[in-house]
């Protein structure tokens, strides 16, 4: 039995190495159409590798995806974060969960994935090929015999028994036609995991400046998330953004990455609250000059850029603050409004939201409901994760399941 896997990624590699292991008798060819093989796990973490979340409860896990939450949750019951992390253990491979949850190599380096995924793939006898891209994949059937005809870029073409897609994410929807004249439906891909670009940001002179918790809010949506803010020189950045452009990247991309974003700097407190404690801290204070004492623990710069906004002179003391004031910056912060205007790809760690989807695709085995032994994995899917090692999970966990399909499936 002949099997082919197109995408030398983490998806592809995972697929590849379960198959060839669980079925010896397979062989077992990987093409990867550039010259880099594991291009994203090089690069993913700032090249440490965040290879998964240390949640070890699928139900909970499948909740990190705005795409494919429903579909992945019986998935990661036969293959979650805890297999994972058995798999690389098993293979000489530490994984160590930072406070935050995501899981590296303890040796954080991204090197050590890299090897351990290439040794492996070696070691099960694993034929890999790469400036190998293909064109067009076409079922035949020949005397009661079904197999693929794989046309690739350089003019040769390839026979396989099974094929297993895994090409990742792409940005434009012209390159799933090949798989679009199988009969398979694409979700339109558009970006997710970004940073905004607030060109107007009162804020741009802080960048570098930020808070453990902050909530991100889109102005007249329910879209909201909660976590570490970064100001940045082109905008904000930060879990608390990255994880929102996930779970809106529809509605950012149909408002062309323009709407107003709302910030508050301090989640913990309502509008009432916060007015009770400014009150106290008034009455407690009354000659501690507003701008040079920052609360809440906010940094210095930011404090005086948030009294800036709410036009409080800098010698005020509180005895003196007038009350027009003290509602500017209230406002300032726990709604400090942002006017994003485009988007910024976050460091090499694009992701795409769109590509297969999952009701052309059988969740439990990978394979294909349209086309007998075509299977798909990892980032091609209509699947994506919040930043945190969500992303590289649906990689293993779909490329496991599609390797043991592949390979235990009788022709």
């Amino acid at each position: 039995m002949r099997i082919v896997v197109i995408g030398g990624g983490a998806a592809g590699f995972f697929g590849a190495i379960t198959c060839a292991e669980a079925n010896p008798a397979a062989k077992v060819v990987l093409l990867e159409k550039t010259g880099k093989l594991l291009s994203k796990v090089r690069v993913s973490g700032g090249g440490r590798c965040n290879v998964t979340h240390n949640c070890l409860v699928p139900t909970v896990f499948s909740q990190y995806y705005p795409r494919g939450s429903k579909q992945l949750k019986e998935a990661f019951k036969v293959f979650g974060a805890q297999e994972t992390i058995a798999w690389f253990q098993k293979r000489g491979v530490q994984l160590k969960a930072e406070a935050d949850g995501r899981m590296f190599p303890s040796t954080n380096s991204s090197e050590t994935i890299v090897n351990c995924l290439m040794q492996e793939a070696h070691g099960v006898g694993v034929q890999i090929k790469t400036g190998a891209g293909v064109e067009s994949i076409e079922p035949r059937t020949e005397e009661n015999f079904s197999y693929f005809k794989l046309q690739l870029t350089d003019g040769t073409s390839i026979k396989a028994d099974k094929v297993l897609v895994c090409t990742g994410g792409s940005p434009k929807s012209q390159s799933y036609g090949w798989l679009q004249k199988l009969g398979h439906k694409i979700k339109e891909p558009v970006p997710s995991l970004f940073t905004f670009n607030v060109p107007s940001s009162p804020l741009k002179d802080l960048l570098g400046i930020s808070v453990p918790k902050a909530r991100v809010r889109i102005a007249g949506q329910k879209l909201e998330y909660e976590g570490p803010l970064l100001i940045t020189h082109w905008g904000y950045s930060g879990p608390a953004v990255l994880k929102l452009s996930a779970w809106g990247a529809r509605y950012f991309y149909e408002q062309k990455y323009n709407f107003t974003a709302l910030i508050t700097w301090i989640p913990d407190f309502t509008e009432e609250s916060l007015r009770e404690h400014l009150q106290q801290y008034r009455q407690s204070h009354p000659k501690k000059t507003v701008a040079t004492n920052p609360l809440f623990d906010l940094p210095q710069r930011l404090w005086r850029g948030l009294t800036l906004i709410a036009e409080i002179p800098a010698e005020v003391k509180w005895a003196e603050m007038p009350g027009k004031n003290t509602n500017k910056l209230i406002e300032a912060l726990l709604r400090l409004p942002v006017e994003v205007n485009g988007k910024t790809t976050f460091k090499e760690e694009f992701v795409t939201c769109g590509g297969i989807e999952l009701s052309d695709v059988n969740m439990k085995t990978m394979e294909s409901r349209l086309v007998p032994n075509l299977y798909f994995a990892g980032e091609v899917l209509d699947v994506d994760g919040i930043t945190g090692g969500f992303n590289f999970q649906a990689a293993w966990t779909t490329g496991y399941l599609a390797g043991m399909n592949m390979a235990i499936k009788q022709q």
